[in-house]
């Protein structure tokens, strides 16, 4: 009989401690309402347990897809993703607020989250200039930036955002052109002097009036002597040493002020007093 009950006191236990955990992996937010997700949510998020806020705010989704808690839900999942460092989940949310919200009076926050997001992918890449191979970077989120600003201007030219967008892409711009001009040193090292000529007169062409134009002048005169072609090297120092003269060179743009994203429409819908 000891060998029965050993066992029915082992099974005992299993289905037991099996029960505890059954219990452990109750959802506990079974119950809980749209505002006491969305509150629970903004909690976690304000505590940086931005995976836990994740899980909330998309349960209020897919519980509750109507009403205003689920419209702020779409932007703070964005901001929650964004901060927990997945910037194409991100994108991807803000996206799914203007499909589904496009005439709401603060979609202009989407345009601008999105710009924001891929401004701070691209500015480390741009800060540093290319220090490596510059024919193996892609300033793609640099270019999408500049989209998301400029969509944002042309949709909503008198946004709040809009004067911070129009700083963001001139700064862009200027760095985007000192891409070029990288790439065409890059290319004068390797002795490729045809196409470091071709990429400086690209950044004069078109990138007028941003600081870039006055190092691709530089690196066009050097290439067109390296290609013994002395006379298009003498007419572009010409071009440099007059408007040098002239002081029509652009200064570098100072980099906008940082600005600490957040869940701004908290204070539209007041749904932290509701």
């Amino acid at each position: 009989m000891k060998p029965i009950r050993t066992t029915l006191v082992i099974l005992l236990a299993l289905l037991l401690s099996g029960c505890a955990w059954l219990k452990s992996q109750e959802d506990q937010t079974v119950d809980w309402s749209a505002g006491k997700l969305y509150s629970e949510a903004s909690k976690e998020l304000n505590s940086g347990n931005y995976q836990t806020a994740i899980d909330y705010y998309e349960k209020l989704e897919a519980r509750y897809p109507f009403g205003r808690y689920a419209m702020q839900a779409q932007l703070d999942v964005a901001y929650a993703y964004y901060r927990a460092e997945e910037p194409e989940s991100a994108i991807a949310a803000a996206d799914r607020f203007i499909k589904l919200y496009p005439t709401n009076p603060y979609v202009d926050y989407a345009y601008y989250l999105k710009g924001i997001i891929n401004y701070n992918r691209s500015v480390g890449f741009l800060d540093r200039f290319i220090p490596t191979d510059p024919s193996q970077r892609d300033p793609g989120s640099a270019l999408d930036a500049f989209q998301d600003f400029a969509e944002l201007i042309r949709l909503f030219p008198d946004s709040k955002y809009a004067e911070d967008a129009r700083q963001r892409m001139v700064y862009l711009r200027n760095n985007l052109a000192k891409n070029e001009v990288n790439v065409a040193r890059y290319y004068m090292r390797r002795g490729a002097y045809l196409a470091a000529a071709n990429r400086a007169n690209y950044v004069i062409e078109r990138y007028q009036r941003t600081s870039a134009v006055e190092p691709a002048l530089e690196v066009l005169i050097e290439a067109y002597q390296r290609l013994g072609k002395d006379d298009l090297a003498a007419d572009t120092e010409r071009v440099l040493v007059l408007n040098r003269q002239a002081g029509r060179f652009i200064p570098d743009e100072p980099a906008p002020e940082e600005i600490t994203l957040a869940r701004r429409l908290w204070d539209y819908l007041e749904l932290d007093q509701n």
